[in-house]
């Protein structure tokens, strides 16, 4: 049976639903707010416990790291994600999220070939690009003594 590319359009427009775009916007942005938020507040926590300022920077982003993988390993993230959508995305915790979910995904596999080896699936094109954007910038940057 043969479909033909409108009719194959239709019938996808049918069997999904629009999403409600501006309901999404609105609790991308409470959710991902909230995770800044408690950020700031781990920050200040950390800085009132008398921290020096190098300290406080890694600290912080190292508690949301792992809170956000205890929270993946339980499953509690990803019901989180489903209601927040891209408020989850905030760039630690999605970090942490996509370098963890594989990870647990593969672990039958083995420590080896399985955790190890697919840890990396998501977040490593990220950090490659990543590292390839930075250097080609910096180069720039040393060219034309932008600095």
């Amino acid at each position: 049976m043969s479909i033909s590319k409108d009719e194959y359009s239709k019938m996808a427009d049918k069997a999904s639903p629009p999403s409600p775009v501006f309901k999404n916007c609105i609790k991308a942005f409470l959710f991902g707010g909230a995770i800044c938020c408690f950020g700031q507040l781990l920050n200040t926590i950390f800085e009132r416990a008398g921290l020096n300022e190098k300290e406080v920077l890694l600290a912080t982003p190292s508690i949301l790291i792992i809170i956000t993988a205890i929270l993946t390993g339980l499953g509690v993230f990803d019901n989180i994600a489903r209601h927040a959508g891209a408020g989850t995305i905030v760039p630690i915790t999605g970090f942490a999220n996509s370098v963890v979910s594989p990870a647990l995904e593969f672990q039958h596999e083995g420590f080896v070939l399985g955790t190890a080896a697919q840890m990396f699936t998501i977040a490593g094109p990220v950090i490659v690009y990543g590292c390839a954007a930075s250097f080609i910038y910096g180069l720039i940057i040393y060219i034309f003594k932008l600095y």
